[in-house]
């Protein structure tokens, strides 16, 4: 492995991530909401993405790369940083990962002695955006105008972070984990990002500090050398760049856990439109979702012939248990057969065969877990414009 000199990274690719992707002769996608027109860049290490802004780099998947496979490819794989002043270099013979704070024995962890001393595992996981989809959200809300595609599953390879805990022996009275990256703020009146975590989810076995991604290191726009994975929870927790651990012995009120990424707490999350909360709490677990992949919105068919609609489905942490497929607006329903079962932070991919009349066709998909949890008919609204998980639909025209 070499240095990772992200000038010479820049330059290599002949654009720069600090004054914003060169553009050219781009091409460009209007997602199906107001203002939606998006260019389509190239950044290092990526294939053309959908492009929401560049310091801080923010990119979304091309919607159909869902319907390519299971897994998200890393070249295809979304961005989202909220701090501008990127790592300029990382030397990985010189990186270290620092746990400290509320333990016994600090560590100073080189990535060799990382991947040497404790045990690997690996595990698939979405990790998607807390605002994925937040450009459908009615009445709109502040914040990126996101379409469905800042989301994306991988197969993440590293370290349980309860090895490390344990190795650096968690001191009584430890209540919470507190992680922060290589990425810093612009100017010192912006917070730095700092996520924390409770001490029993931190130590439960499937949170992880993740060198590699789909076979891979990671590519350094998804966190090179190192970052959180936190299967289930919004992409919120998942520091990239990883390289400062510390256990502390109260409630950690940073920023990015105090003020931001709060979501109404009450049972649906939601609130009337225009309403403020009576009370917040930090967002957690993804809620279930399901899309079609197969066929965009307006595609045409063959009236009376064998359709194969195809899609994917997942949830924060309960199996998919069944995927319910309407094909005249939702007043009725047929169940689809469903795909691999890849784990249960993993997308499952669905398909089902039907045959469509001629005429135009309101199709629509709904995901059922083993919780008993499934998505709402009807779009839930929050001032942050998180979790929007409605059922979807999409329109064929047999012909």
């Amino acid at each position: 492995m070499t240095t990772f000199d992200r000038r010479h990274f820049i330059s290599g690719a002949g654009l720069s991530l600090l004054a914003g992707p060169a553009l050219g002769a781009a091409k460009s996608v209007t997602l199906p909401f107001g203002n939606g027109a998006r260019p389509l860049v190239k950044m290092p290490q990526k294939r053309p993405m959908i492009l929401l802004t560049s310091r801080p780099p923010q990119l979304e998947t091309p919607f159909e790369v869902f319907n390519e496979g299971l897994i998200t490819p890393n070249d295809a794989f979304f961005v989202r940083y909220h701090l501008s002043g990127l790592p300029t270099v990382i030397d990985p013979a010189n990186f270290r990962l620092s746990i400290g704070g509320h333990v016994e024995k600090p560590l100073e962890l080189s990535l060799a002695k990382l991947k040497r001393d404790f045990p690997v595992t690996e595990i698939v996981a979405v990790n998607q955006c807390s605002g994925n989809s937040r450009g459908f959200v009615n009445p709109r809300v502040g914040g990126g105008q996101l379409g469905n595609g800042a989301m994306g599953n991988a197969r993440w390879r590293g370290v349980p972070l309860r090895a490390l805990l344990d190795k650096a022996g968690v001191r009584e009275g430890a209540r919470q984990v507190t992680f922060n990256g290589l990425d810093n703020p612009a100017l010192d009146t912006i917070p730095d990002f700092v996520k924390a975590l409770d001490l029993d989810h931190a130590r439960d076995g499937e949170v992880m500090v993740a060198f590699a991604m789909n076979g891979a290191d990671l590519p350094f726009l998804n966190g090179y050398p190192l970052r959180l994975v936190v299967p289930g929870h919004f992409g919120t927790y998942w520091v990239k760049h990883l390289n400062e651990i510390n256990v502390v012995d109260a409630q950690f009120d940073g920023y990015w856990m105090k003020t931001a990424y709060r979501i109404p707490d009450n049972d649906c999350n939601c609130l009337v439109p225009g309403q403020k909360p009576d009370k917040t709490k930090p967002i957690g677990r993804f809620n279930v979702r399901s899309f079609i992949t197969s066929h965009t919105d307006g595609a045409k068919v063959a009236a009376g012939r064998l359709t194969e609609l195809r899609g994917i489905a997942f949830s924060g942490g309960s199996n998919i248990a069944r995927l319910a497929v309407s094909i005249d607006g939702g007043q009725n329903w047929l169940d689809a057969q469903l795909g691999e079962d890849a784990g249960r932070y993993s997308f499952r991919e669905w398909r089902l065969g039907v045959t469509l009349p001629k005429g135009v066709h309101a199709i629509k998909v709904r995901a059922y877990t083993h919780d008993g949890e499934t998505q709402p008919l009807e779009a839930r609204w929050q001032p942050a414009g998180y979790m929007h998980n409605a059922v979807e639909t999409t329109h064929l025209e047999a012909a």
